[in-house]
């Protein structure tokens, strides 16, 4: 299929004296054309398309009514049918009225044109650039960002059906490449455990014969894993995308122990980056926050928020669900740098603030983040030494640090954390130390003779230090209440949008998805915004209100 650029986007005489007609006072899809243009072109989407083969309906207008269709909740074939139908869209699109549209089915191959085009952000690039024309966004000022739960497009599975259904999956996949070699070798049995949907069987109730199944089925899937890595074996079988899953699970969930296969003990399994927890979306990860837990992937949504403006998104990043939030100001910021939207100041929760993060925004983009950081450990609380860091002075030009007692350090090494960060190990000498008195309240251990201590990059070190001085102040508190505006984007994402399950498997599709969401949510707000919608308020229940006064 290839793209041929369709004239200059005027639209019709026709549909406009209609459209006008038909909407006096204008709706979200005629305002959005009148006041922002031709948001998208063919030429943006040239290289999604081959330069022969059959003509392919305008990309420009395709990504637009993939933004509509997030704007208003619409399947792919009622989107197919409002532009059939629809007069404002027509109007948006700038088609004739006697225009027929498309086929549904080739926004879904639009969508997986998108994919490959860095994750559909170009359309969400496509509406910041043209609010950025009409004034209505800039750079700088002040930003916010938060993140939450989204949850896999295949149903959530427990053990029993997770293993069934791989081995299944596995087994069809067998069956439909090499027939003839499956019929070989397959055991008589599996047609009874395997030909259907797991789900569609009953498990036992007594959790000794559930075992027995587990159990089972791991023997099965060994079985099948050992018959396809025999020499006779046709080859391509081994790299069959349901048998490499098969495989993977199988190392995660299952060992031999003499000679039998036994499901592994929970401490021996993988963690959760690499857990597979279901056959229909091997990407999704499980993953827990607090009460909630969830078998998908994250979004973080950074909007604007300088009072009395339009608050638009700005940056859209998904990753599984098991990445940590305090490892993406850095991949927020860069993504803003890219659109050239760079806040000075981003307000963020304690999920990503942190030294390091604080000081890579001051260093790498003059951006101040703002955040909570996690409270200090209380001495003793849990075995900590009396005195704690505060208590020593550093000396970082001539790397040493000095006791309370005037004792200087010996030692000052760069380190590697566990997580692979840089760290500076400093140790004082046991000599010094154990002609301390105060050795016992000092040290974390009752047999320890020197006290060590582990310090942070002198950057990260003194933003810290810097960061829980202001946080400390009833003036940093106050501005610190702006950060909580995102939650009510994320509420409005979820319920206006369906941010809060993927519609699509993997993580490529997610993440288009949510680039659509946060176009979508901008036309929105800039409707809003130019019929004089006032930002909301926080809904506060009747009996809330009556809460006295602290």
């Amino acid at each position: 299929m290839s793209m041929q650029p369709k004239g200059s986007g005027e639209i019709p005489a026709e549909t406009v004296w209609v459209a006008r007609a038909a909407f006096p006072k204008g709706s979200l899809a005629i305002r959005v054309r009148d006041e922002l243009g031709v948001l998208f072109t063919d030429e943006q989407f040239a290289g999604l398309f081959g330069v022969r083969g059959k003509p392919a309906w305008s990309p420009g207008r395709l990504a637009l009514v993939l933004v509509l269709q997030f704007v208003e909740g619409l399947t792919d074939r009622q989107a197919a049918e409002a532009v059939r139908a629809r007069i404002d869209w027509k109007y948006a699109l700038a088609l004739e009225l006697a225009d027929p549209g498309f086929d549904f089915s080739v926004l879904s191959e639009f969508r997986d044109r998108l994919v490959s085009a860095d994750g559909g952000r170009p359309v969400l690039d496509g509406i910041l650039a043209a609010a950025r024309e009409k004034g209505l966004l800039s750079r700088g000022g002040k930003a916010r960002t938060d993140s939450t739960h989204v949850l896999s497009a295949a149903r959530e599975l427990n053990w029993l059906e997770l293993v069934g259904e791989s081995l299944r999956m596995a087994l069809n996949a067998v069956a439909h490449a090499e027939p003839d070699w499956l019929s070989a070798h397959v055991l008589p049995e599996w047609f009874t455990h395997y030909a259907t949907r797991i789900e569609d069987s009953r498990f036992p109730k007594a959790q000794a014969k559930r075992a027995e199944v587990g159990r089972r089925t791991g023997r099965d899937g060994m079985r099948l894993l050992e018959m396809i890595w025999t020499d006779d074996a046709p080859l391509p079988l081994r790299t069959l995308p349901e048998v490499e899953l098969l495989r993977q699970l199988w190392v995660q969930q299952f060992h031999l122990v003499e000679g039998k296969v036994e499901r592994r003990d929970p401490k021996d399994r993988p963690p959760g980056a690499k857990r597979l927890v279901t056959p229909y979306d091997p990407e999704a990860r499980g993953s827990v926050k607090r009460d909630t837990f969830w078998d998908g992937f994250k979004v973080h949504l950074t909007e604007t928020c300088e009072p009395e403006r339009l608050h638009l998104i700005t940056n859209v990043t998904t990753t599984v669900a098991t990445v940590p939030d305090d490892r993406m100001a850095a991949v927020v910021h860069a993504g803003l740098a890219r659109r050239d939207l760079l806040p000075a100041e981003h307000w963020v929760d304690t999920g990503y603030a942190n030294g390091g993060a604080m000081a890579a925004a001051r260093r790498d983009h003059r951006v101040a983040l703002h955040g909570p950081l996690k409270s200090v450990t209380v001495p003793h609380a849990r075995g900590e030494a009396a005195f704690g860091q505060d208590a020593f002075t550093i000396d970082w030009d001539n790397q040493h640090v000095t006791c309370p007692n005037g004792v200087t350090s010996t030692q000052w090494h760069q380190r590697r954390s566990e997580d692979g960060l840089p760290t500076i190990r400093v140790r004082f000498s046991p000599a010094d130390c154990r002609a301390c008195p105060q050795l016992r309240q000092c040290v974390n251990s009752p047999k320890a003779q020197r006290r060590e201590i582990n310090l942070k990059p002198r950057d990260e070190y003194e933003a810290l230090h810097q960061a829980r001085k202001i946080q400390g102040t009833d003036q940093w508190k106050d501005r610190y209440k702006i950060r909580a505006g995102v939650e009510g984007t994320i509420s409005q994402a979820v319920q206006a949008c369906g941010l809060r399950r993927s519609r699509y498997r993997g993580l490529a599709k997610t993440s288009l998805q949510h680039q659509l969401t946060g176009a979508a949510i901008n036309l929105i707000r800039i409707n809003a915004w130019l019929t004089d919608k006032p930002h909301a308020h926080t809904r506060t229940s009747p009996l809330a209100a009556l809460r006295p006064a602290a």
